[in-house]
């Protein structure tokens, strides 16, 4: 499949999902409101390091081995077979794990047992969460671009479908149930599509573990771990802190502008992970990858500055049309929330030239301790700004994330060059 289908296929997928996003902040806005909001963030974040620890940390290297292996699929079986052998293994074990402590958990994450039950339905379906991350990324690493589309768009679908219905009915409890397991009726869609592909057999996802195997998986699951754990960690103890100073509501405000700066970075990480990637993994030369960064820093610094502008003309029509009017107390964080996502855009330029250059120790002390810091940012500015002190700390943390990053990679860059 040709660069140009394959950027229009994903493209779609893109789109799709934005726009089933938008459209789900509408109806939780609805039915959830902002208190809502901050519940169905917090158990949010909880998925993602749950799943990254049950297996979900090594899809990246099962990405980059299926199609390095892509003339071998002796040796692609073996990537899948360990892959699979290892998420099923730790997918039971957090299962149970999860099942047997909700009621901690749900303190912990809700400062509440009410909803405990989720975490019982999550542990039952977790298993179909991982697998579902397995079987796409096979079908990336085996270059099954309209296989993978359509699998994402499925989900997409199911996401809006699920959760619409479920929040309609039984408001934010329902929103939960739904976070717990859409995806993994997302799961038998993607399995459908692997079954259809004479390269897949259930059988090849299952056997003895090869310590080598599972080494090279380890340093990719390092970096994943790394960022999905601490950052949303980082992203738990924020909410409890906007809590502790203000309310639940002002926490649930907090989320809903994440969640729309999160809508228009989509756009900025896809063009970064379709082209840019891929492109900086091809130079070696200092004066090129330089090249390259700054080309980066022209063509999509000034999309996001265009986004961002068009976002802050139209603020209150943004809010009323993706939120409802109670959201309006966001717009307080809105000009240093946009502030930030540029610069946090421009940052994640330099971030990427650490992927494709396998900065692996670079890449796990600044990501750790950059999550980490915006806890203390954070509450210096609320102390200092009030509520818009959150969005202050924001753009101050990618600041300094970006200009450290690009200092230590210059340096590094031109000693290897």
């Amino acid at each position: 499949m040709n660069l140009l289908k394959t950027s229009v296929l994903n493209g779609i997928a893109v789109l799709v999902k934005t726009a089933t996003m938008f459209i789900l902040n509408k109806i939780l806005a609805v039915y959830v409101g902002p208190s809502g909001y901050a519940a169905i963030g917090q158990f949010q974040n909880f998925i993602q390091m749950v799943t990254s620890f049950a297996g979900g940390s090594i899809n990246t290297a099962v990405v980059k081995y299926t199609a390095e292996y892509g003339d071998n699929p002796t040796e692609q079986r073996k990537i899948w077979q360990n892959a699979g052998t290892i998420i099923l293994a730790l997918s039971v074990i957090f299962s149970l794990l999860i099942i047997v402590f909700h009621e901690p958990l749900s303190l912990y994450i809700f400062h509440s047992t009410e909803y405990r039950s989720v975490f019982i339905w999550f542990g039952l379906f977790l298993i179909f969460f991982n697998f579902n991350a397995l079987f796409l990324a096979i079908l990336n690493g085996k270059k099954e671009i309209l296989k993978l589309v359509i699998a994402n768009i499925a989900g997409s679908v199911f996401s809006l479908v699920i959760t619409g219905f479920l929040a309609y009915q039984y408001h934010i409890l329902g929103a939960l149930i739904a976070l717990s397991i859409y995806q993994s009726i997302a799961f038998f869609i993607t399995l459908a599509l692997c079954i259809k592909s004479d390269w897949f057999k259930f059988r090849f996802l299952f056997g003895k573990i090869d310590k080598a195997i599972a080494t090279k998986f380890g340093h990719y699951a390092l970096m994943a771990l790394v960022s999905v754990f601490f950052g949303n960690y980082a992203q738990i103890e924020l909410r409890k802190l906007i809590i502790d100073k203000f309310d639940i509501t002002y926490a649930g405000y907090w989320d809903a502008m994440s969640r729309l700066s999160g809508g228009y970075l989509m756009l900025a990480t896809t063009i970064l992970s379709v082209y840019y990637l891929p492109r900086l993994s091809e130079l070696r030369e200092f004066k090129d990858i330089k090249d390259e960064i700054f080309y980066g820093y022209k063509v999509i610094l000034p999309l996001a500055i265009l986004g961002s502008a068009f976002i802050y003309l139209f603020r209150e029509t943004v809010v009323n049309l993706l939120f409802t009017k109670s959201f309006m107390p966001m717009l307080e964080l809105l000009s240093w929330q946009l502030l930030g996502d540029i610069i946090k855009i421009g940052s994640w330029i330099i971030s990427f030239v650490m992927l494709s250059k396998a900065m692996t120790k670079i890449f796990i002390v600044t990501e750790i301790i950059f999550a980490l810091s915006i806890i203390p940012v954070t509450l210096i500015c609320i102390n200092f700004f009030g509520f818009k002190g959150i969005a202050i700390a924001f753009t101050l943390n990618c600041l300094s994330y970006w200009i450290v990053c690009s200092l230590i990679i210059t340096r590094k860059l031109r000693i290897n060059g």
